[in-house]
């Protein structure tokens, strides 16, 4: 067969969000944002069902990727997430998420080789459904609520205005980037290179 030269997929990209348009430009879904910005770069599109989920394969530096958009809502991400690494065997630590951050202002990134959920549903459900943390995330932060009083939901499911829309961009950008450069590279020198960009 033709893709039996192909070594099998070594790792996951997945990018966090919620499907449907009507999520497109919301807070929530800055990591499908940047995993189509990492397609878009590596000249693939994401568009392929399986997995529950929305997916690409690709090369990056050498490795074959899977590319995963779960198009479970964002509070049953695990299942995707774990149907796609339980069927390519893939260890956790070579699970890299993409996802959204209130407690990080919106334009700033933050790589975590592993860590809690802090209050985040998708890195909830994808802890729950691995069966443990220990897996790296690229954080995009989208700003905290603008009192503590506002409902949660409804923020990460709110828009950004126009002005956060340009300091969003070099994030999303360099999310994307940050994630090509997980791939070959130790967690610390991930964490140097973009931790506070």
């Amino acid at each position: 067969m033709f893709f039996s030269k192909n070594k099998g997929v070594s790792w996951l990209i997945v990018g966090l969000g919620n499907p449907g348009s009507q999520y497109d430009a919301t807070r929530h879904n800055v990591g499908f944002r940047a995993l189509d910005l990492l397609a878009k770069n590596l000249g693939v599109k994401i568009d392929r069902s399986r997995f529950r989920a929305l997916t690409a394969t690709c090369d990056i530096g050498g490795s074959k990727v899977l590319l995963l958009k779960p198009q479970t809502y964002m509070n049953a991400s695990g299942l995707a997430v774990e149907a796609a690494a339980s069927f390519y065997k893939i260890p956790r630590e070579h699970i890299l998420v993409l996802c959204d951050d209130i407690s990080l202002p919106v334009g700033k990134i933050r790589y975590r080789k592993d860590g809690s959920a802090g209050g985040h549903n998708g890195l909830k459900s994808i802890i729950s459904a691995l069966g443990g943390q220990d897996f790296p995330r690229v954080k995009i932060g989208v700003g905290e609520k603008p009192h503590p009083d506002y409902d949660l939901a409804d923020w990460v499911l709110s828009k950004f205005s126009a002005l956060e829309e340009k300091s969003l961009a070099p994030a999303i950008s360099h999310a994307a980037e940050a994630a090509e450069f997980t791939l070959s590279h130790k967690g610390d020198e991930v964490s140097a290179r973009f931790n506070g960009l």
